[in-house]
């Protein structure tokens, strides 16, 4: 195993979620196609896939968590794009800190306060 490659969030609005995780991550796509938008996210993929019938209630059983420096104020900023609570910023243990919430088109998107993990 080489480590975590891509996460990929489905959406119905291919072009508006482009659009907002521009904003909610402050970063444009590397690769933007009609079938898939990908972005560069500290080496990590972010991907955007259409979906081709739109969901309205997604499974919230694997979450990816994106590593922040400040979990409260980008927990706040995100909300305050359009995205809703999901579970607000929690320790679980020393420093580590979480939080998640759910985008526009309902997929979770964690967020981790982890000063212990240092990429390799």
């Amino acid at each position: 195993m080489l480590g975590l490659r891509t996460t990929i969030y489905k959406v119905a609005d291919l072009k508006e979620a482009k659009s907002w995780y521009s904003k909610a991550f402050e970063v444009t796509p590397y690769f933007d196609e009609p079938f898939y938008v990908g972005f560069n996210i500290g080496g990590f993929e972010l991907g955007l896939l259409p979906e081709e019938q739109p969901q309205t209630e997604k499974s919230d059983n694997v979450l990816s968590y994106w590593g922040v420096k400040h979990i409260q104020k980008q927990y706040q900023r995100i909300l305050d794009l359009g995205a809703t609570a999901h579970e607000a910023p929690t320790n679980v243990g020393g420093e580590l800190m979480v939080a998640s919430v759910r985008d526009p088109w309902g997929n979770v998107i964690g967020l981790i306060y982890n000063p212990y993990f240092k990429i390799q």
